[in-house]
This record gives structure tokens, sequence and C-alpha cells, in this order.
């Protein structure tokens, strides 16, 4: 069959699909037997009489010298069928002379002859014959003269039987399974008499490299299933190809978005008028350029200690040093990540102190420096279920305090700003005021007691996100219910001193409703007046004394509601939105944006092929153009759908998106109309890709296809020219070659199939003639020039995207851990060592570089992250700083943190 079962199909349907696969493979082992036997005939009839036979050829036992047969069998062959449980091993062998010849790719030598290869082993772990879809004759393998040798018997061999009934008895015992159909290049003795690595794959989730027929394939194993890759003739010896990282770098330029939707406490401006928040694992610094902001020349640094997503900031009252929290995370062993806070300086971004490793559970929800000595102390609130509260000395990196909070959620903390012995938290359905006494300095000596604010003949609210201090120490909060209440301090009731004696408490003193919801921000402004932003209704509005209503703005609803807000430089405001925008402006003249991004996973990327322009898509169904020189988003337009995949025309003019629901678009890049809408099937679009002349737009889909569409010269109409059938699992990657002719694909079990497109869409069954086609680009995951990537232990997801650049020197990876990978190319060499950057906070899900290789633009997944990398040359300034070596990696020990 040739897709999937859809999930309406029952039981029984899935079973006639296994049989029909089960009986596909198995007639492909049969035609690769055929293949081994015409062969050997051939080569009997070529010789004519016995007695030629026995000083050219015979069939005789393997010798421990053997080499290794080619694809196609020619003169010394080695068939190698191992059956699961029994090892039950059945070869079939030809040698043309007692000394083994030694096999080229070179001109043909003064004696013999060969043919073209009759059949090859499937990339994906089957056969196949030469079909009609081949291109040509493949390269032709020729013996070349040894010296003569004594001959060697090998061991084991019966002398019972004959050498013509021998390939009889040994046939009858043929396995079952294509997965064990293996090529082998000599006996188990020429190994040392150890075990034959080729016929053990291994374990589920082992990634294995081995190489086999020497000169013409490697091969790997990807959850025991083995993929043969055939080495390009121009390749004489894998010793020649490129080891070591490559001599280019990369270094972080520019990260698209901001970490609104989901977190508070995360954005601040510094002394230097920088305004500091956060997404993925980077705290970004951002100096906005123009405008009330100061001079012209806007920028981005950024700090890139932390392992995991960082959750919280705080700033230090010197306008320098920085606190930020990460949540907790794990590697890819499983092994526990633990959450910690950074203290760090904004000026060099070098971390100064440590604080909390192996104290917190879970993640750091809130955080913040205390004021009136000088930020000597830090309270943290961790994420744990009791909520621990703890405050720590700043300088020491020790613990003075800790307390368990409370089982609600705790939005925020924060010490008053006229007494470091009062803290106030609150949250779901309280406003908590504590009392801290230090205990003289001495680790884990201080207390904390609780006053637990009450409400009164005032509504109790089921949030409360927010509050600010008052300089006359009143304090105001804004809760879900869309009122500010002022707290006001009064005597303590002596008969209810609570634990530790606290001297004074808060009460209600006063309410008015600000907005219509919940009001996620406050902000107390340099003239004194406060500064409220609503949920529901987007409303920024700035309150005087007495809480009377000054000035107020909206936010426009594209741009969602306010998360946070922060004073800059002079009346400049900035305000962070809960679609993930930053926004700059005034109450008077309104706001504009200068960070956007993304809201929820990402996939969908392409770059553009004139331009330093790339182009996003996700499942916030929004579909982005971003200019990689401005830093700034181009435009952005509503799919209504989930984007999952896009791709330019070599034009530049229209760009293709496809979508989850096997609807795919054609948009005009510059008006945003959409010229053409096409749906093929009902399931999701992994990839799409035009031909490298435009001629062409292939669609791969998750029912198993890919679908061949004409396309006009200015890629405005498109008509189905034809379907490439044959895969027996979802596409997930396919390149075009340079000539735009031939498609090779990958598939969700791990195939490598190559597609003559030009020749009416058919499969080209002998995938060794294909060694050295050349490809336009470089995106599958599998293929003997990328197979160098693949890590031990890889289960065969964790590398979601792959690009090589257009210079063809570096190839990026994007894996499951949250690391972006580079590599030289061609990365034909196991476990190859790579230079490898962190920073995003969820899978990568996609890299692509631009059009002249000066950036390379890599995806982050749930994190909803964009970042822009530059391309540095060997021996380039600007380097990362190191990632900390406790960061999961994916690759091997020899690869290099950048």
């Amino acid at each position: 069959m040739d897709r999937a079962s859809g999930p309406g199909e029952g039981p029984a349907q899935d079973t006639l699909q296994s049989l029909n696969q089960r009986l596909r493979v198995q007639e492909e082992e049969m035609e690769l037997v055929k293949a081994a036997l015409a062969e050997a005939l051939r080569l009997l009839r070529l010789q004519g009489t016995p007695t030629s036979l026995q000083g050219y050829g015979t069939l005789a036992p393997m010798r421990d010298s053997s080499p290794a047969a080619p694809p196609g069998l020619p003169p010394t062959c080695s068939l190698s069928l191992v059956s699961r449980g029994t090892q039950t091993e059945t070869e079939v062998e030809m040698e043309p002379s007692p000394e083994p010849p030694c096999l080229s790719n070179g001109p043909p030598a003064s004696q013999g002859g060969s043919e073209e290869p009759s059949g090859t082993q499937s990339e994906g772990g089957g056969s196949s014959s030469s079909g009609a879809g081949s291109p040509g004759p493949p390269g032709i393998l020729r013996p070349v003269q040894p010296t003569q040798r004594t001959e060697t018997p090998r061991r084991n061999s019966s002398s019972s039987s004959s050498p013509s009934e021998r390939p009889r008895q040994k046939l009858s015992r043929k396995a079952a399974s294509s997965a064990n159909l293996l090529l082998r290049s000599g006996s188990t003795e020429s190994r040392g008499g150890g075990k034959d690595p080729l016929s053990s794959p291994g374990g589920p989730g082992s990634r294995r490299s081995n190489y086999n027929l020497e000169g013409i394939s490697v091969k790997m194993f990807l959850r025991g299933r083995p993929i043969t890759m055939y080495i390009p003739s121009g390749i004489r010896s894998l010793e020649e190809l490129p080891s070591g990282p490559p001599p280019e770098t990369l270094s972080l330029d520019w990260v698209y978005g901001y970490r609104g939707r989901d977190s508070r406490s995360n954005l601040f401006v510094l002394r230097s008028g920088e305004v500091v928040y956060f997404i993925a694992c980077v705290v970004v610094l951002y100096r906005p350029g123009g405008g009330p902001g100061g001079p012209g020349g806007g920028g981005q640094r950024h700090y890139r200690g932390h392992t995991d997503c960082v959750r919280c900031l705080a700033v230090h009252p010197d306008g320098v040093r920085v606190a930020s929290g990460q949540t907790a995370g794990v590697d890819k062993d499983g092994k526990p990540l633990q959450p910690v806070v950074h203290i760090w300086d904004s000026e060099t971004l070098l971390k100064l102190q440590e604080i909390g490793l192996g104290a917190f559970e879970r993640g750091v929800g809130a955080l913040a420096f205390s004021a009136v000595d000088q930020g000597a102390f830090l309270c943290v609130v961790d994420d744990s279920n009791e909520h621990m509260l703890s405050v720590w000395d700043c300088s020491r990196g020790m613990k003075l305090a800790e307390i368990k909070s409370t089982n609600d959620s705790v939005l925020a903390v924060g010490f008053s700003p006229r007494d470091s012995s009062c803290i106030v938290t609150s949250g779901k359905s309280h406003v908590h005021f504590w009392n801290w006494s230090g205990g003289a300095g001495v680790p884990g000596n201080g207390t904390l007691a609780r006053k637990q604010g009450v409400f009164g003949k005032y509504k109790k609210p089921k949030f409360i996100p927010c509050f600010v201090f008052l300089p006359d120490g009143d304090i105001l909060t804004g809760d879900s219910e869309g009122n500010i209440l002022t707290w006001g301090r009064s005597l303590s009731d002596a008969r209810t001193p609570g634990r530790g004696g606290a001297k004074e408490t808060y009460g209600i003193v006063a309410q008015a409703h600000a907005h219509e919801g919940s009001i996620f921000a406050l902000c107390l402004r340099r003239d004194g007046t406060v500064l409220s932003g609503g949920g529901r209704d987007r409303r920024l509005v700035q309150w005087g004394p007495g809480l009377v209503a000054l000035q107020e703005a909206e936010i426009p609803e594209h741009f969602g509601a306010v998360r946070a807000i922060a004073e800059g430089l002079g009346s400049e405001l900035l305000v962070g939105t809960t679609k993930n925008a930053l926004l700059r402006g005034d109450l008077a003249q309104g706001f504009s944006p200068v960070i956007q991004g993304h809201t929820d996973e990402l996939w969908g990327l392409c770059t553009h092929p004139s331009q330093n322009r790339f182009l996003t898509c996700g499942h916030d169904r929004q579909l982005c153009l971003w200019d990689g020189e401005a830093h700034a988003l181009a435009w952005s337009m509503d799919l209504k759908e989930t984007g999952l995949c896009a791709d330019f025309h070599p034009s530049g003019a229209v760009v293709a998106v496809g979508l989850n629901t096997g609807r795919w678009l054609v948009l005009d890049t510059e008006t945003r109309e959409i010229v053409s809408d096409v749906t093929d099937g009902n399931e999701q679009l992994s990839v799409v890709r035009y031909s490298p002349d435009g001629l062409y737009l292939a669609i791969g889909s998750h029912d198993n296809m890919i679908y061949i569409y004409s396309v006009s010269s200015d890629g405005a109409k498109s008509s189905r020219f034809g379907r490439c059938v044959g895969h027996s699992s979802f596409i997930t990657h396919l390149d075009w070659s340079k000539d735009g002719n031939f498609i090779m694909s990958n598939s969700g079990d791990y195939e490598i199939l190559y597609w003559d497109v030009a020749g009416g869409c058919k499969l080209l069954r002998n995938r060794y003639e294909s060694r050295d086609r050349e490809w336009a680009t470089y995106t599958c995951v599998l293929g003997f020039h990328v197979y160098g990537v693949w890590p031990d232990g890889s289960d065969g997801t964790d590398i979601n995207s792959l690009c090589r650049s257009h210079n063809e020197r570096v190839v990026a990876v994007a894996d499951d851990f949250c690391k972006v990978h580079l590599f030289q190319y061609p990365c034909a060499r196991a476990k190859a060592p790579s230079r490898m950057y962190g920073g995003h906070g969820s899978h990568v899900t996609s890299v692509r570089f631009t059009h002249d290789d000066s950036y390379l633009v890599s995806l982050g997944g749930k994190d909803a992250s964009i970042f822009q990398w530059r391309v540095l040359g060997a021996g380039g300034a600007g380097q990362s700083p190191a990632t900390p070596s406790r960061t999961p990696s994916l690759s091997p020990a020899s690869s290099l943190d950048v």
C-alpha cells in the first residue's frame, strides 16, 4: 500500500497493510538473491569450461582477505542473510581468481571485464532492482589485478557439498526481514574472530555507523534499522574527507521575540538606558535606535549564561547588576538540571554570583532586590508546591532565611523601599506581609513571620497579579476584578502579633475600579504618578494622588493585553504585551512596536533568494516576513490555520506556505495577496520546495506522497504535474537536484528515496545511480554527505532540521536538545565534531542560511523564539561566550561549546 491507514480504518485494514508491506519486502529480497545468482551464472558462462574456471573464477569459500562487494555484486560478492533468533547466515560467494581483486573507479584493467550492477540494496534497509525510472548505468567498477597469493580456505566450511550444490542449500534458509539483509565485506575471521558489527544493529534507540562495501557505501543504524548510503565516485577514501570542527563560527546577532504571554517581572530599564527582558534562555539588553530613547544605532547584547528558560528578572538599585532566575530542565539523558538564580553585570555580561543551586524546586517564579541597604539582599520564591520564600546575601551567595509561603500561586514579590525587614508577596487569592529578622547575618538564622492581608468588606479577588510601593509607605495592588486597592499601615493587634511579633500590619483604606478585566501591571513613575495596565480592555492609565485618572491610551488589539510597564528615558514608556511584543512611546502620541515575535510553537522557515529576509510560520497561525538587516517585522498576516512549512520562489516574488490541513497557499510577497489556494489530501504538509529553476513545486505530505506541480515563470500559477508514490511513511525532508530534474526525499521511517521528476515522477529503484548527483540544497537529514551529524544513541528524531550553506562549506543542524550545531561539509565521518551553540529553551525546529551565507536563522519550538546568528569566518572576532558545561548536548564529547 502506498499510504498509511487513516485513523477511521479498522484493525483489519492495518493488518492488511502490514502483510502487504512484508510481502513487498520479501519480494525485494528475492530480487537481490536472483541478481546474485544471475551474476554468478553469467561469470560461469563467461569462462566457458571447468578448466577455465579453475584459472579464473570458481565458487569457493570466502577468504579472510576477500574484499567488499559493490551494490550490483560484481565478480567478488558476499550476500549475507541473517535470520533473527537463529542467526543463520546464507552466503553466495564468487571469486574471480585465487587472489582477490581491488575495486577501483578508475580506467579498466588490461584483463577481465565488468558490468553495471543489476540491483542495489535499499538505503532504507530493503533492496530493489534497477527499474525503468533509472536515468542510466551506474559508474562501472573494474577489478585491478593484484599480486598472486596462496589461497587459504575459510574455517568451518563444508567439504561434503560441491560448489554447485552450496547455493541451493543455503538459499532455502532465506531470512524474512529486509532489516537483516546485510552485505558484508569479509568473514568473521577477517575481524579477528570478533562479532560482526554489521549483523548486530543494536537495540532500539541506538545509532551505529559501519563501513562496508569498501569504497562503495557506508551503513548506519537508527532504532535498529540499517540505512545504506553510497559513496560518491570522486571520494576514493573516507580519510580524504575533512575532519574537525569548521573554521566558521556563529555569533548571536539578534533575537526576535519577548516572553510576555506567560511570564511577569520581565521588563526593566537599566541605568545605561538599555531595556532588559528575556526570551528562551537568553536575557536581551536592547538599546532602541533614534526617537525619544536617545541617538540612533539601536542594537542588542545578550546574556547567555542560563541552561534553561529564564522566568523572571530583577534589577539592582544601582541599575547595573541584574538577577535572573531560570526554570528546571532535563538533559538529553533525562537527568534534571536544577533551577538557579544568576546575578550578573549588565556592562560586562559576566556572572558575579550563582545563588540557590540545589535549593529551589521546579523553577524560580519571582525575585526582588532590597532597596534601602544598597541591594544587599535578594528575596526568591520558587515554583514548588509550598512556594518556598527565601532571603539571600547577594555578595556571599548564602541563604539567610527560608519559609513555606503558600500552596497557592505566588505571582509577585518585593522588599519595601523604606524597610528591608518588610517583604510583600501576592498571587492567587492572597496578599501576604512578611516580617524578616536577619539573624545578624548568620546563614539560616533569620526568621520570617507572615501577616495575611484581610479584605474585610471588599470582595476578595481570585488573583492579585501585581503591586507597587508608594513613597508614603502605602501599597497599591491590582487584581483580577479590575480594582486597585490601597493598603495602609496601621498598628498591629497586640492580641495577634503573629509568628515573630509583627510590629505593623496593613489594611485596605481605599478602592478604585480601574479596568474591565484583570490588571496585569502597575508602575510607579519618577513624578510620583502610577501607571496601570489592563488585560481585557488593553488600556494604559496614569493615576494621580487619590487614584484620580489623569491620562490614558489604548494598546491596539493585535498586540494583545498589557503585561509589563517600564519607564524609559525622559517621558518614554516601554510596554510588554501578552502577544510577545515590546512597544515604545508615550500616552500622548501612542505606541509603536520595536520588538515583535510569535506566540506559539514555530516550525516553518525559509530565507529569501536574494535579500536578507526570511519568513516564519507556526501554531499561532501567523505568517511573518522579517527584515534581517533592519531587525524588524516587515509584515504579518493571519493564515487562519497552522503553518508548518514555507519556501520562496527563486524569483522571490511569491512564497508557498504549507498548512496542517493539506492546504497550501501561494502569496505575493509585496501585496500579500493569495494568488493560489490548493489542497492535496487531508493530512498536514511537512515540506514545500521549489526547484532551482522555479519550474516545479514539490509538496511533501503526511499521507506519504510528494505532489509535484508545474509552475509559471512568475510563480503565480501552478498545475498538477504528478505524484511521487513509494514512501511507506510520512515525508519529512526533500531536496531538488541542481538541474531541477530529480528529488531526494526522507521519510519518517528513515527511508532515502530518489525520484526522476522530469521523467514522470518515477522512483529510481537503483539508488546507487544517484550517488554522484549534485543537489541544489541539502536539507535532508539522512544522506552520505551528512550522516556524520548523527550522534550515538540517537532514536532517529533527535535532529529536526539541517541546512547546507550555499557555498557548500558548512552544514547547520537543529536538534531536540535546544542546540544549534555547525559541522564541516561534507560531514561523512562518524562522530564528526561540531561547534555547538545554546540559547533556545525548547527543541530547535528549523535552521536556514540567508542567501549570501552571512547569517543563519534558527527557530525555537515552544519558546517561540527566532535567533539570527552572524556567520564569522576562520579567526573572526566576536565569538559567543562559552556555553556552561552543564548544558545538555547531543553532540559527542569532541564537540566544541561556543
